[in-house]
């Protein structure tokens, strides 16, 4: 009883806590809008940005709807005018409203609207509401799943722009023809023709300067910046950065992290000695991404493994991802899909029982509200079928550190993980199944196809030593110093952590601060948006 009522004033104190916390951030949003909207220059030449982020958020600020939001800031108090793209209930099934128990319940859109209120306030929004289509739902009836992923409404490629979002909403890469998926699947589509045409109607009302979208793979925003692209609009892309705190803006695909690093570039000893800092805490588990913090504590060998690997002639580590995890569309380059590289690697297994085979899930896999429903482990359980001797699975809730794992292994597979990466780092040889933002750089050994990734492992299996090109670790830190230092841009001056993960709260500041001249982060934002020069930090 005792316990209970201590549970029931913990809860109620951070309900009360985050009452207070919304009512101070509703504050210092009115006052910065209403200091804002005067601040807008007349003029034919001041044609507006558009901000979209649909799917970034229904309450509260994350950390990417705070990206989008103090960018608009920034441009309103440079005199730039800016306009808000937003829903007023105009989707029957959004990203973020979809419920993985039962993905077919109403939308929340009361909170959502009311939330969208509150961060649009600095500037006019241009609403999209819901427009019912006979013909489009009578074709959408018709659809069996294969026909839904290439339907097509209007020149529009609903179907494919929508996919990664029912992937993402599902849990699951591989989808099934059934009852759940596939009104999910219509309903999306339905929902995409909505946010087009409501984007069309803006366009036919201004010509925007330029549009600047969250991730541009959920599907809302990837069919603004499908027709915007169509149009030929300068089309900015954002995801978050790999610091606490920050974003990477891209021209590109900001969720595939397009990264140009200027051949000249090499590190200098401080950048060095800075990278090396970051890797020591990195390398004993003290990082977050996206305002997750994976591990509380890691630990450096796992006993088992250890025992086990005295009774094999080597041991390869393979590193997974979340298979539904929106990196996946620019991953399944090589083969269709992160389990379709798993069967690959399976095979190896089989072929080569003399090597202990450790697969390690990523931690994601089991992240609080975001459970993968098509775990590496699952699919262990149905493709082994008979015991196979010489695989070891780690968990993605067991702590024991992959760099220790990587330092004894042979060599690592992996598919697109940002271990792959490290692994390079430190020198050790890497094998990529899927596309990996590093791999636009040489870094680590990406074969152009499935048979010569197979030729290539066998080649690692068997060889007595792998020699690793000696500018694979020097790319390697240059990438990362790059991702890292120069092309992650900091909000920190505006943003603090929230007590809700992933969430945010705006730190106190005025108006003037989010001028160009004040803020090194605005003045990017500015020039990448207006001008097309890039989202990079200079050096000082």
């Amino acid at each position: 009883m005792q316990t209970e009522r201590i549970s029931f004033r913990k809860r109620l104190l951070r309900k009360l806590e985050r009452r207070w916390i919304r009512f101070q951030q509703s504050h210092k949003i009115r006052k910065l809008s209403q200091q804002l909207r005067s601040r807008t220059k007349t003029g034919a030449e001041n044609r507006p940005v558009v901000f979209f982020n649909a799917s970034t958020r229904l309450t509260g600020i994350s950390q990417n709807a705070a990206f989008s939001l103090i960018a608009s800031w920034g441009l309103r108090a440079e005199g730039i005018p800016i306009l808000y793209y937003a829903c007023r209930s105009g989707m029957i099934q959004c990203v973020l409203g979809t419920v993985v128990g039962d993905p077919l319940d109403p939308m929340p859109c009361q909170g959502c609207m009311q939330e969208a209120d509150r961060l649009t306030e600095a500037g006019p929004t241009h609403w999209f509401d819901y427009r019912k289509d006979d013909v489009l739902n009578t074709r959408l009836e018709a659809a069996s799943l294969e026909q839904l992923k290439v339907f097509k409404y209007r020149s529009r490629p609903l179907g494919k722009l929508v996919l990664p979002s029912l992937r993402w909403a599902m849990r699951k890469h591989d989808l099934e023809n059934d009852s759940l998926t596939l009104p999910l699947y219509r309903r999306m589509i339905a929902s995409a023709h909505q946010v087009a045409e409501g984007f069309e109607d803006l366009l036919r009302q201004v010509d925007p300067r330029a549009v600047v979208v969250f991730n541009g793979l959920q599907f809302p925003e990837a069919v603004v910046k499908w027709i915007s692209r169509q149009e030929g609009i300068r089309t900015i892309t954002h995801e978050v950065g790999f610091q606490p705190l920050s974003a990477f803006f891209s021209a590109g695909e900001a969720t595939a992290y397009p990264i140009e690093i200027p051949g000249s570039f090499q590190l200098t000893k401080s950048q060095d000695r800075r990278l090396d800092e970051y890797l020591q805490k990195r390398f004993q588990g003290d990082f977050t991404m996206a305002g997750i913090q994976f591990w509380s504590e890691i630990q450096d060998h796992d006993p088992e493994l250890d025992r086990l690997m005295k009774k094999f002639l080597q041991m390869v580590v393979v590193f997974t991802n979340v298979s539904f995890d929106t990196s996946q569309a620019h991953a399944n380059v090589i083969f269709e899909s992160m389990f379709a590289w798993l069967d690959a690697v399976l095979k190896l297994a089989k072929e080569y029982p003399d090597t202990l085979f450790v697969i390690r899930a990523h931690p994601d896999e089991l992240r609080a509200g975001k459970e993968s429903r098509e775990t590496v482990e699952e699919w262990l359980r149905d493709q082994i079928g008979e015991e196979v001797d010489n695989l070891y699975f780690i968990g993605p809730n067991q702590p024991f550190s992959s760099y220790e794992i990587i330092r004894k292994a042979k060599f690592s597979l992996v598919y697109n993980s940002s271990i792959g990466l490290e692994a390079s780092v430190l020198g050790e040889p890497v094998l990529c199944g899927g596309q990996a933002r590093y791999t636009q750089y040489p870094t680590v050994f990406l074969p152009e196809n499935r048979q010569k990734f197979q030729d290539l492992a066998r080649k690692m299996l068997e060889a007595d030593e792998i020699s690793v090109p000696e500018n694979f670790q020097e790319n390697a830190r240059r990438f990362l110093y790059y991702q890292l230092f120069k092309v992650s841009l900091p909000f920190d001056e505006f943003l603090m952590d929230h007590p809700l993960p992933g969430y945010v709260k705006l730190k106190g500041f005025e108006m003037e601060q989010l001028q160009s001249p004040r803020s090194q982060t605005l003045k990017i934002l500015r020039e990448g948006i207006l001008e097309g020069k890039d989202f990079v930090i200079g050096d000082s």
